[in-house]
Formats: structure tokens, sequence, C-alpha cells
């Protein structure tokens, strides 16, 4: 298949285009290096640098026309989507309908959009947490996840287009950001090899649900297989807390590790975690890889980053 991967010099863009170049997939990925990595970059893939709110988006899309679109570039950040709304939306949403307009004018049939699960549902009692519980999220970035599936729904509905929309838990593994927001594990393992204290906002029990990138990818794939026009759920099922991460996380760098505790963040939800019956029944997905596992490789691969002096 013809495929465009936007944000695919990102940590989970780019082992997506690895794994679509692998399975003999033409590829080209569309990023603006915000965040996303050259070194990240598949040399097989084709490379557009811009942005998804640019005009040039539809002459991408006409030299191009892929089938299918992997909408995975966004503003990540929660705390600057609370900071400045107004640039999130930009982004997020009017970036988000540039794409799909360009991408419809052009004969594509299908778009799977990276969507959150992490903040989508809010503070709820219900855990893990099914896609049947009304969406309520408690910021920006989350609200603007929700409106584009909305957008996606309404495109389905009146121009027949394919979409599904994947809420992810809190990804992690190689070649994820140590120097961002997000991203516990990575930051974790970054500070912990610099010799530096891991920090923990809060009392560090507030929980998330953390999904390593081979089984997300692994769902990316299985919709290229079907059409389920709808919005899952991508997560483990388990909750695990801030302070079993560092544990965890520090099992595997030899040299004593320290954190420190710092004031929580405004706005953090207290618990997260997502249930995943939906994409198993639909899509025949689960996570395969264990926490433990998934850490230990991820440890591994920011070791070797540093001894390379990449880090």
């Amino acid at each position: 298949m013809r495929i465009l991967v936007t944000g695919g010099a990102g940590f989970i863009g780019s082992h997506l285009v690895d794994r679509l170049l692998a399975d003999h997939h033409q590829v080209a990925v569309l990023d603006n290096l915000s965040t996303g990595r050259k070194e990240n970059l598949n040399p097989e893939a084709k490379f557009y640098p811009g942005d998804i709110r640019d005009k040039q988006v539809s002459s991408l899309m006409a030299e191009e026309k892929p089938e299918v679109l992997f909408h995975l570039a966004a503003q990540i950040n929660v705390r600057k989507s609370t900071e400045d709304p107004i640039f999130d939306n930009e982004v997020n949403v009017s970036g988000s309908l540039n794409l799909i307009k360009a991408f419809l004018a052009t004969g594509g049939k299908k778009i799977i959009f990276a969507s959150t699960g992490g903040v989508m549902y809010g503070e709820t009692d219900i855990l893990p947490t099914p896609e049947t519980v009304e969406p309520f999220p408690l910021c920006p970035y989350g609200i603007a996840k929700l409106s584009v599936e909305k957008y996606l729904n309404y495109f389905h509905r009146y121009f027949n287009l394919s979409f599904a929309a994947l809420r992810f838990g809190n990804v992690y593994g190689p070649r994820q950001n140590a120097f961002s927001e997000a991203g516990v594990v990575a930051i974790f393992s970054a500070r912990l090899l610099a010799g530096k204290p891991a920090i923990i906002f809060g009392d560090g029990q507030q929980t998330r649900d953390f999904v390593y990138i081979d089984d997300v990818i692994r769902a990316c794939l299985l919709t290229l297989e079907q059409d389920p026009a709808s919005f899952f759920n991508v997560g483990t099922g388990e909750e695990t807390s801030v302070n079993e991460i560092f544990s965890q996380v520090a099992r595997w760098i030899d040299k004593p590790c320290e954190r420190q505790y710092a004031p929580a963040k405004e706005g953090d939800i207290r618990r997260s975690c997502l249930a995943t019956e939906k994409i198993k029944k639909y899509l025949g997905w689960q996570a395969q890889v264990s926490l433990a596992e998934g850490i230990r490789k991820t440890v591994q691969w920011f070791k070797e980053q540093a001894l390379s002096g990449k880090l």
C-alpha cells in the first residue's frame, strides 16, 4: 500500500515506519521535526519536512496519493495545551482537518489516528476504563483529540472515510524523548544513568497504564487489515504507580539511584487504566510485553545511547 505517516520521525511514528517498510509498503513521512529526530528517520521512506497546518499538505497528497494515512503528528505536551489552548487547537484540530480534507481530495480511503487513552476519560472511578465511559478530558490536549475523533466519525458517515482512532495508554520504549514533559520511563532512565535523581511529582502513587511500543505498533498494523470505523483503547488493563516505575527502572541501572519528590502537577489525574476487551474482540489484539521486560529493553537502549554519547 501507499502509506503516509505524519510524525514519522517521532518515537511511535518511527517505529511504525520501520515496520511498514519491513512489510513492503511504500511509505512517506511528514514531520516538522519539532519533537521528532532526523536520526529516527528510516532512509527507505520518502521524507517531507513540513507542518500539518501547511497549505503545501495538499501538494504532498497530490504527489503521493496515499491510500492510508497514519496520523501521529501532534502537539503532545499536556502542560503546554493548558498554557496555550489556542495553539494546541491550531495544531491538533485545525492541522488534523487540513490533513483530512487534503487526504480525501486525492482519493484517500483510511485514516488511523493516534488518540489518547491516558487523558480521554478524565477522573473516573471506573477502572479499568472501557470505551463505554463518556469521555471527559480535563485538558485542552485531550479535548482536541476527542474533537478529531468526532470529525473522523463525521467524515466516515458523510464521505465514506474508513478510520480507526487508537486511544493509547502511556506508551514507552526505545527512542522515546527523555527531555520532554511526558515519558516517565525515558526521563527516569536518562536521569539515573547520568547520576541525577529521578524527580517524582506528588507522592508517586498516581497510576498509569504503561504499554510497550512493540505492542502499540501491532495494534496500528491490525487496523490495516480491518475496517472498524471506531475507537479503541490500547493498553494493558493494569495500573502501575510512578513509584513502581522508579523501582523497575532503578533495577537495571548499574549505580546507586535516588529519587526526589516535587509538588504535584496541576491538573494531573490521579489514576488511569484502560480496559481492552473491545480491541481484543474486534481486532484480536492484546498486550504481550510485560512491564518488567519492556522496562529492561528500554533501559538497555538508553544505556547504549549513553555509551555512544548520543544521550
